[in-house]
């Protein structure tokens, strides 16, 4: 479980590929703290820690990515010194900043446009049109694994404003039109929208008695 806000950037070191693809990522996250089998959000994808090695920095630390996972985010086109979003996974008693994120992509959208003002960001994205039912006005989306608010909604594309702060902790702010980006949309949707479908589909009193 993540909150969407980003603790540090770390980088990809290699990428190689076999059954599996592996990545090595430098971070600047303690190695001690890093435990084989320990959760970290890579642009909101959660990845499970395989090998960890101290370094000068922080640490490196190897990662195990499946087909699955390759053809559905947006890791199947990283590369050797590529920049990444990470985050801890949360802790009991730990603040929950940002949303209720579970590092689980929904779909892969595309930056439509983008627009500089005053050291803010303005993106239009074009969001995968099955996930446009769960994307609200005012309401929270992962981009990238960064937590977001929704400014505005028009049909499949959404609008987003970067703060200053936001992109310049996080890679949102190199990102160009045509970026294809990690979604992950809020989970207290995806739960609504199954549960009117469960009434949807329940039969009714008239239909029970017959």
């Amino acid at each position: 479980m993540f909150t969407g806000l980003v603790s540090a950037l770390g980088r990809i070191v290699s990428v190689k590929d076999g059954d599996v693809r592996r990545m090595t990522v430098s971070s600047p996250y303690d190695a001690d703290t890093i435990a084989l089998g320990a959760s970290i959000a890579h642009a909101g994808v959660c990845l499970t820690v395989v090998e960890c090695r101290k370094t000068a920095e922080g640490a490196e630390y190897d990662l195990d990515v499946s087909p699955e996972t390759l053809s559905k985010t947006t890791l199947g086109g990283w590369s050797e010194g590529d920049a990444v979003n990470l985050e801890r996974a949360l802790k009991v008693g730990d603040e929950l900043g940002g949303h209720i994120v579970q590092g689980h992509v929904d779909g892969v959208g595309r930056v439509a446009a983008r627009t500089d003002e005053d050291g803010w960001i303005r993106f239009i994205v074009q969001a995968p049109s099955d996930l446009s039912a769960f994307i609200a006005y005012k309401g929270s989306i992962t981009v990238d694994g960064v937590s977001l608010t929704v400014n505005r909604v028009d049909g499949d594309e959404f609008e987003l404003m970067i703060i200053p702060h936001t992109a310049e902790v996080t890679t949102l702010g190199t990102l160009q039109a045509g970026a294809r980006v990690n979604l992950e949309v809020d989970v207290m949707a995806r739960y609504a929208a199954r549960l009117m479908q469960a009434r949807e589909a329940a039969p009714t009193n008239k239909e029970v008695q017959s």
